[in-house]
Order: structure tokens, then sequence, then C-alpha cells
């Protein structure tokens, strides 16, 4: 096993630079890349079993398969695939599949470390990674929200590593199961790391500017995946130190409830989709122990919707509402968004089940809320005019895309049967009704995340108020 996995790890990477060199096959080879971590993740699921391997033993380094990373890793060959077959017939080189491909191989070692140093090396592969990708087209904007991606980033990767050193020099380890053994310093410096670097409630104000200004499978690789290569960590250590645990839980809270609330009334459709990817962050890490299978149903749901704005007629809502969506992706847009708001025969409806029974009694009302916000949050695309006739034309890569993320749907949606109940169903068709009776309602109002709020001063004056409000919370 210890042989499998370390060729897992590099074979993307050293596959990446490769593939850079021979550009005529590089779809090829990054596609299969994707779909070894496909096959990888989900071994891992079926097998249930858990893998320990020692790097560095003296010093903590190791790495931990299980199901828990099976989940993510299957999230990101899925999206990684499904993002190479949309770019299948276009004319980008193989600089950009270079750059997708190290990413995809970032994010796996990031799902497979079990200690806090080979977090934050991989973690910072990747946002170099994302940084390249969200700049490669070469615009001033792009180059502007990438440098931006890459300070709010490489700033909270800072108090990260300051908590890390803490934690070895506190256990002479870097290992995860040494944060109960660290001072609180530690806790506190690492968390604000990992919830800004995951897009948590208010430190995840970065996130909406940049997934939404990025090009469309960029935006679909953030959002699907690579937003998530900040939660893994954060699972992992709720799980070791009970704090840990109820301080996320409640951070679950509020970043659900955050995020929903002003997607609700956003007017940029990638907008509403980047608002929705902090609030459903909130339903990942709800309960730690299984975040990984609300990890896999956001990951194809979102991908999808994100994949799907490229044959819209317009980003904006009320020139949506003018000029009507085709058929075909219209329904693309509600089999995903469907899946997100729960409804059943879709994967979306056994994770939010799942996590909906294993949150704690005092997060019951506040996950249920936000969980009728999203049904609301997607009322929105659901009740567009759409026609069989659209004004724009459907890009050549996004059926076969969407179809592979829409069967990983459909198929995970059926095969998790054991979610089925009279109960769970009907609370699910009720909570998707009252957020379309509730859409009704509030359909004409309108309302934005102030602007200011995401400059890039204010972005790093709110990571700061996280950080004292964190060590308040740890001295009291």
């Amino acid at each position: 096993m210890t042989t499998v996995a370390t060729i897992w790890l590099i074979l993307p990477l050293f596959a990446g630079f490769c593939l850079y060199l021979l550009p005529r096959v590089d779809r090829i080879l990054a596609l299969g890349l994707a779909a070894v971590s496909s096959m990888f993740g989900g071994w891992l699921i079926f097998q249930q079993a858990t893998f320990d391997l020692a790097l560095l033993d003296n010093f903590g380094v190791s790495l931990r398969l299980d199901d828990q990373s099976g989940f993510f890793i299957l999230t990101n060959g899925l999206v990684t695939a499904a993002v190479i077959l949309y770019c299948w017939h276009s004319d980008r080189t193989a600089y950009f599949y270079t750059q997708l491909s190290i990413l995809h191989g970032c994010l796996n070692s990031v799902f497979a470390c079990d200690d806090f140093m080979s977090v934050y090396v991989a973690l910072e592969c990747a946002s170099i990674a994302v940084f390249l990708l969200i700049s490669h087209s070469r615009t001033d904007r792009a180059v502007w929200v990438a440098l931006r991606y890459l300070f709010i980033s490489n700033t909270a990767m800072l108090f990260y590593l300051i908590g890390a050193v803490l934690v070895y020099q506190a256990t002479s380890s870097f290992a995860f199961s040494g944060l109960s053994q660290a001072p609180v310093d530690a806790v506190v410096l690492i968390l604000i790391g990992l919830l800004t670097k995951g897009g948590v409630f208010i430190s995840g104000v970065w996130l909406p500017l940049t997934h939404s200004e990025s090009e469309i499978p960029v935006s679909a690789m953030l959002s699907g995946v690579a937003i998530k290569a900040g939660i893994f960590p954060l699972l992992r250590c709720a799980e070791l130190l009970e704090g840990v645990n109820v301080v996320i839980r409640v951070f679950a809270m509020g970043t659900a409830l955050f995020g929903v609330v002003f997607a609700i009334f956003e007017r940029d459709i990638k907008r509403v989709f980047a608002l929705s990817t902090i609030s459903q962050m909130g339903f990942v890490l709800a309960v730690p122990s299984i975040g990984g299978v609300y990890a896999l149903s956001h990951g194809l749901a979102k991908a999808t919707l994100f994949l799907s704005t490229s044959a819209l007629p317009s980003r904006r809502m009320d020139e949506l509402r003018q000029k009507p969506m085709g058929h075909l992706v219209w329904g693309i847009v509600a089999i995903a968004g469907l899946s997100l708001a729960g409804l059943p025969l879709l994967l979306g409806f056994g994770a939010k089940s799942l996590v909906l029974k294993n949150v704690l009694p005092w997060q019951m009302i506040v996950m249920n809320v936000a969980a009728v916000g999203t049904a609301i949050v997607f009322a929105r695309m659901l009740f567009l005019p759409h026609t069989s006739r659209s004004e724009k034309t459907v890009p050549s890569g996004l059926l076969p895309a969407v179809c592979l993320l829409i069967f990983g749907l459909i198929v995970g949606g059926i095969a998790n049967w054991d979610a089925y109940s009279v109960d769970e169903v009907l609370k699910a068709i009720a909570k998707i009704g009252l957020g379309w009776l509730v859409y009704g309602l509030v359909r004409r109002f309108t309302m934005k995340l102030p602007q200011p709020v995401e400059r890039l001063d204010n972005l790093i004056g709110v990571m700061s108020l996280v950080l004292i409000g964190l060590f308040s919370w740890a001295l009291v």
C-alpha cells in the first residue's frame, strides 16, 4: 500500500511537468490522471479501511488514507476530469493543463496528509497553481484577482505556519494528534489560517470576487474542489480535539447562514454560486466526521453550475428574465441546483439528510434554516424563463463535462438508498417547497455584499478581527 500511495501522490506532479513537454497528448494525459484519482478515491470509500503511512516518523510527518479522504479524492478526480472535458475543444495550451494537473496533485496531497507541515507545503504549492490558473488569460483584471488571492492565501498560511511551529515546539512533532498538547495560541493560529483558506464565514469574503471573476473552468475547479483544501484539515483537527470540534460546528452555522443570505439577494449569477459555496462549506463542517460525503455532493453540483454559466445569455439575473436560456441549459442548472437543495434521487438528498440527522441539538434550527435558504437560492434559477431557441450557443465541451458530473449525482443518489425513508423524503420536499414559497415573497428584493468589505485591506482587517475573536474565545 505504501508503494501504491507514493506513486499515486507523485504521478500527477511528475506527469504535469511531462505533459508540458508533450503538448500533443496533454489533454489525454491530464484526463488519465484524473481517472486514476477517481478510481483510487472510490476504492478507498468502498474499502472502508484506514492506511497510515509514516514518512519521517521522528517528526510526525505521515499520510493517512481512509474513506473520509476518499470522498475528497473522488471529488478532485471527477471535477478535474469534467474541467478537462469542458476545455477539450478549446485553444488552451499545454501550460494550462500542466497547472491543472499540478493543482490536482497538490490537492490530492492535502487530502492524504496527516501532519501540519505536509499540509502547509501542499497548500502553498496548490496556491501557486491556482494563482497561475486565475491569471491564465493575462488580462489586467485576471492578474489583479490572482495576486489578491495569493496575498490573502499567503497571509492566512503565515498564521497557520506559526501555529504549526508552536505545535512542534510543544510536542516535537508536526502530527495532527499533537494539537491536543499544543498551547492555545497554536490552535487559534492554525484555525484562522484554515478558516480563511476554506472560505468559512466572514474570513471567506475573499471568495466571491475570486471565483466569479476567474475563467469559467477555473471557477468550476475552485468552487468544486480547491476550496476544500482548507476544509479537509479542519475536519481532521475537529475529530481529534473536542474543543476544536465545537468551534468548527459554531463556524459551520455562521457560514451556512452568512453565505446563503447574500446569495439569495445577489444579482450576478456567478457571485450567487460563489456565495452559495461559502454557505455549503457550513454543511461540510457541520458534522466533521461525515464532511466528505457532503463535499462530494457539493463539488459535483457546484462544478456543474459554474460550467453551465458558459451557455447563459447573461450573468445578470434581471437580464436573464428578459433573455431566456435554452431548455437544455435550464435542465442542467435545475438538476445541479435541486441536488444542492436536497431533492430525493440525487446525491445531495442523501448527503444533506445525513448531515441534518447527525447535527447536535443546538445546531438543528440554524442548519435547517440554511437548508431552506439553499432552496430559495436555487429557486431563483428554476423559475427563470427558458426556451427552445436561446441566443447563446452551447459550448462543445459542456455536455460531456456536465454529463459526467450529473451521472455522479444520480448514481450517488441511487446508491445511497439507506437514506430514503418516508419521513426524510417528506422533510426534504417540505424544505424545498417552503424555500420556493419564501422566494415568491422576496424575489423583488435585492441586496449586495458591500463593496468596501471586499477590498484587500479590509479582507486582512476581517482576518485579524476573527483572529482576535478566536483568542478571546480561547482565553475565556
